[in-house]
């Protein structure tokens, strides 16, 4: 015997061995073979049509059991139909939907403004945080006007050829204008008012590092005649450690007036790491300058002492060089506790973090400073008092070994900068509760906060959006009852097409607007945000 079983929705058939009855149990709506709509209800037949066998010798089967077969309900085919929506083959390219701004369109097809007035002007969300809504036109509609304006795509493309080749022109020549430009201002003097770039070095970080650099500046012309007079390895190591500060302080005061350009595209975020550009610089350049002349010096005079001449003028400009190193040094720190203090940080947090990596610099090289001036001072009055050179050797060495510490933690903090690391992870948990709290996101995912530079944080995440409340948001903005009628008004399956993708396409944007309404309350609540990416799973 055998036996099947066949199940479509709720109709199942049970097709009999020989030792079962014949069960059909049907309770849908169907559309038989033949074309017609009926409802089959709920049967059950238990049959049995006995059939003479003969009888075999030796079996011993009753014969009521034996002679029995079962039959089935000879019904039509039915099957259950599914309407679906034919799938619209687009190709690999398609863009016939595509938007495209007035100003792309006069770039990339050659149109003139007025060519666009003449255009279909569609209102869309606008990306940018200044304004609401901005004016976009359809791709199709700017290619057609394109080639009714020039007549052929060869014509176009000429075009375009034409004005890429006026474009490489221009760049070619705009360093020669700005070198004129420059020119005229110094033969004529720059009437303009203080650049931003300017003003930035009359407060601030740009304060501490103009002050540094000139007393530093003096400080290094006094100990190199200090140094010249006495001979002494001590002083020309402070002389060289002046010397490394001045330059890089002016490498400092360089970074600080880069930071300040404007972001272009080929730098969207801007120019903000040329300070940590030029602080790690600086670093290498105390390591290698100071550190490295430093040594060299002590080493030279262990191997080759020779006696010194009167200290009493490096003394003074010892004297002199430690209440100018410690102003400097009060004037960083007092910048970095008001910077921190602003920030929610502590002193030590403050520098470890590298936040403001100028002002770390001056105040990490004044500190070294006022140390080697003290390190350099004992070792010349130890070698005052016993007529021993080597202690003035070994003071160079101290001082060596003081630069070469400061370089190497400026060189770390300002890599790991660089580098882009984390956000503190208080911080993290605010912006990732922030989220969560909204109704419409039911979860965040690989959630991304990077520190950019001077308190600059991009964060990114990939957001889990309640379509529901997305939807309901959508519908609290229409009229009820008016869209009920349209629904009502919906007979065929060319209206529902219709009806479905103009509500879905409004979805969609009103989607796209609570994105944006997020990523503002991000940046609202925490000014440090800069930029955000809100990505939807």
């Amino acid at each position: 015997g055998w036996q099947a079983s066949m199940k479509s929705g709720s109709l199942s058939y049970i097709l009999p061995c020989n030792r079962l009855p014949v069960q059909l149990i049907s309770q849908v709506r169907v559309y038989t073979s033949n074309g017609q709509k009926k409802d089959v209800g709920s049967e059950d037949t238990n049959g049995s049509t006995p059939e003479e066998t003969p009888n075999k010798a030796g079996t011993g089967q009753d014969m009521s059991n034996a002679g029995q077969k079962q039959s089935f309900i000879k019904e039509p085919i039915q099957v259950k139909v599914k309407a679906v929506l034919k799938k619209r083959e687009y190709g690999p390219k398609y863009t016939q939907n595509n938007f495209i701004t007035g100003v792309r369109a006069i770039n990339e097809f050659c149109l003139k403004s007025s060519d666009l007035d003449q255009l279909r002007k569609i209102k869309r969300r606008s990306p940018h945080d200044d304004t609401e809504t901005f004016t976009v036109y359809l791709r199709s509609d700017v290619e057609a006007k394109s080639l009714e304006v020039w007549g052929s795509p060869e014509a176009l493309a000429r075009e375009r050829k034409r004005r890429k080749e006026a474009e490489i022109k221009y760049r070619e020549n705009l360093f020669r204008n700005q070198r004129l430009l420059w020119e005229y201002k110094e033969f004529f003097g720059n009437t303009k008012p203080r650049s931003s770039a300017a003003a930035m070095f009359f407060k601030g970080p740009g304060k501490v590092v103009m002050v540094a650099i000139c007393i530093n500046g003096l400080n290094f012309f006094f100990k190199l005649l200090a140094w010249v007079y006495t001979g002494s390895a001590s002083m020309f190591s402070e002389a060289i450690h002046s010397l490394a500060d001045t330059c890089n302080q002016a490498l400092l005061a360089l970074g600080i007036s880069q930071s300040a350009r404007t972001p272009d595209p080929s730098h969207p975020y801007g120019f903000t790491n040329m300070r940590y550009i030029a602080s790690l610089i600086s670093g290498v350049g105390i390591f290698m300058m100071g550190a490295g002349l430093s040594w060299y010096h002590g080493i030279m005079g262990l191997l080759q002492p020779h006696p010194i001449e009167s200290l009493l003028w490096a003394y003074c400009i010892l004297a002199g060089s430690l209440v100018s190193e410690g102003a400097t040094l009060l004037v960083a720190i007092n910048e970095i506790r008001r910077s921190a203090r602003a920030k929610g940080l502590s002193f030590y947090q403050y520098v470890v973090q590298s936040r403001d990596p100028s002002t770390n610099v001056v105040l990490l090289e004044d500190a070294a400073a006022v140390l080697s001036v003290a390190v350099a001072a004992t070792c010349m009055g130890l070698t005052s008092l016993t007529g021993n050179p080597y202690y003035d050797s070994v003071g160079s060495l101290g001082v060596g070994t003081l630069l070469g510490t400061v370089s190497a933690f400026l060189i770390y903090t300002n890599t790991e900068a660089l580098l882009g690391r984390s956000i503190q992870p208080e911080q993290l948990q605010r912006l990732t509760e922030l989220l969560e709290s909204d109704p419409v996101v039911r979860a965040i995912h690989d959630v991304k906060a990077t520190d950019m530079g001077m308190s600059k944080v991009r964060f990114k995440a990939e957001v889990d959006f309640d379509g529901r409340v997305v939807t309901r948001s959508y519908l609290e903005k229409q009229d009820i009852e008016q869209l009920l009628q349209e629904i009502q008004q919906v007979k065929t399956l060319e209206e529902l097409e219709a009806f479905m993708l103009k509500h879905g396409e409004n979805i969609i944007d009103t989607l796209g607007a609570e994105v944006d309404r997020l990523e503002k309350d991000l940046k609202q609540r925490n000014p440090d945000v800069r930029h955000v990416d809100l990505e939807i799973l």
